[in-house]
């Protein structure tokens, strides 16, 4: 069969599909009474798909003004509703919550078998409550955050020891690459109870490159998600890139998985203290919970995966506004030094107060880690704001577009961590306007420890330096535009050079 056969039979076969959702769509309306939310006009077979463009938080942003806070699209043959408001959120999260509970999947995710072990992507049944009661109860219990804090104040020690060196000498520091390092030190440390990286080295920044990568695949449209007819033939080598860096990171995993299975038998592991590692086996060896080596695998993977990029991210967004806005900068330090004095060399986690978190909320409302939060499925219709959100579309959730609505926030483009100190908003899942972590049952379950690295990294790295733009540019000629990918990356490297105070 020639590829014009082939291309001729799938176009038939992709209409019939997309004239059959069509239909079904017409009918549901007829049957509720209620229309499907507004959107752009679709084109035939595509839908909508060249409408997103390559940074689509802003194109999704630029189309909600017409169309509204709740919004549907067509990718090919998938529904995606949009919602772009706090007020659209918290209906939904508040009377809908277990009717979008379950994923929308992306292909690339399907390597491993990753969507029928990962907790990320289970929808929610008896194993991911399982998993998800085994995180909350266990690996990111406040026991076991406080247990482990000594570990964290000797990385972020390790951190400073680097950046004072690199002051000395006046050498820049790529500062997500230095807090990739620094995440990554943090958890391999809580998990393995080993350094994974060093400063500078090779294999760090390799580390990161796979993470990106992964993420950027994760981020990219992809047609075999639009139209699933074309699943088996993978036409962007999305599945192939994202299992060929899965295969590389478990291998990293496994190495130090099976090497504490072989010490625990041996008899050489014999710490009072256990990291997440002995946790997992010893629950492995409880019947009653039901935890098989795949699900520790695949828990570890997660926990390394959400955790070292949108924490690395995050605190080079953070810096870099602060770099960018030197008065923000000059008032976070003095106000450390007002809660802890001159005499500690970094900040410990008791030192996280208003005015630190009001820079880490004001970072997460101008730049959102994951704009669109993890993908959330209808497994349901769904009535809404008199729409009909139907059975099996893709909701999303434009944080980005959200932080930037001017009648929640004053002056949205300035960064401005101030506000913060008098609206009392949080993000722990209560306050709509500001939800980087998710909310309602599918909420981010590393919320707990995410709160204590990003703080105690951001606040050690201010405290006793100052930070100059490599080259000599002014804080106004730092460029602070983004990179869309399924986290949000500043477009430039922050490079910058510190100045012991």
């Amino acid at each position: 069969m020639d590829y014009t056969t082939i291309f001729i039979f799938l176009s038939i076969v992709i209409s019939f599909y997309t004239f059959i959702t069509k239909f079904g769509h017409r009918k549901l309306a007829v049957a509720t009474g209620s229309p499907p939310p507004p959107g752009p006009y679709p084109f035939p077979l595509i839908g909508n798909i060249f409408e997103l463009g390559d940074q689509p938080h802003h194109s999704l942003a630029a189309l909600s003004k017409t169309y509204g806070p709740l919004m549907s699209l067509k990718l090919g043959s998938t529904t995606m509703t949009v919602v772009s408001s706090h007020i659209t959120a918290q209906e939904l999260f508040s009377k809908h919550d277990m009717s979008f509970s379950s994923r929308s999947v992306p292909q690339a995710a399907t390597t491993h078998n990753r969507d029928n072990i990962s907790m990320i992507w289970l929808p929610v049944g008896d194993q991911w409550r399982r998993l998800r009661r085994i995180s909350k109860e266990h690996l990111f219990s406040i026991r076991q955050l406080d247990a482990s804090q000594h570990l964290r104040k000797n990385n972020v020690q390790e951190l400073l020891d680097y950046v004072h060196g690199c002051s000395k000498t006046r050498k820049p520091v790529n500062v997500g690459q230095t807090a990739a390092t620094t995440t990554l030190n943090i958890l391999s440390n809580f998990i393995f109870s080993i350094d994974l990286a060093q400063y500078d080295a090779v294999s760090s920044q390799d580390f990161k490159d796979l993470v990106w990568r992964l993420m950027e695949v994760g981020g990219t449209p992809n047609l075999a998600d639009f139209f699933p007819v074309l699943r088996s033939f993978d036409p962007q080598g999305l599945r192939k890139r994202s299992g060929l860096y899965v295969t590389k990171l478990m291998a990293i995993f496994e190495q130090h998985i099976s090497a504490r299975i072989e010490a625990r038998r041996s008899g050489g592991c014999l710490s009072s203290s256990k990291d997440l590692t002995d946790l997992l086996l010893d629950i492995n060896q409880n019947e009653e919970l039901s935890l098989s080596m795949d699900d520790i695998r695949h828990l570890l993977f997660d926990l390394f995966l959400a955790g070292t990029d949108t924490t690395s991210s995050t605190l080079e967004w953070a810096m870099a506004e602060l770099i960018h806005n030197p008065k923000k900068m000059s008032k976070a330090r003095s106000e450390l030094k007002e809660i802890i004095g001159n005499e500690n060399e970094s900040v410990d986690e008791s030192d996280i107060k208003a005015p630190l978190q009001a820079v880490i909320k004001e970072t997460f409302r101008l730049h959102p880690v994951v704009p669109f939060l993890v993908p959330h499925k209808a497994i349901t219709d769904m009535e809404i704001q008199g729409y009909m959100v139907p059975k099996d579309s893709h909701v999303l959730f434009n944080l980005w577009v959200m932080g930037q609505d001017p009648d929640v926030w004053s002056n949205p483009q300035r960064f401005e961590p101030e506000r913060f100190l008098e609206n009392g908003i949080d993000y722990k899942g209560q306050d709509f306007e500001l939800i980087p972590f998710g909310a309602g049952r599918r909420m981010c379950p590393g919320l707990p420890l995410a709160h204590r690295l990003l703080h105690v990294i951001l606040g050690s790295l201010i405290y006793k330096f100052e930070w100059k733009i490599e080259g000599g540019l002014s804080p106004q000629d730092l460029d602070m535009t983004d990179k869309f990918g399924f986290t949000l990356q500043k477009n430039f490297p922050l490079v910058a050079i510190p100045v012991k105070v």
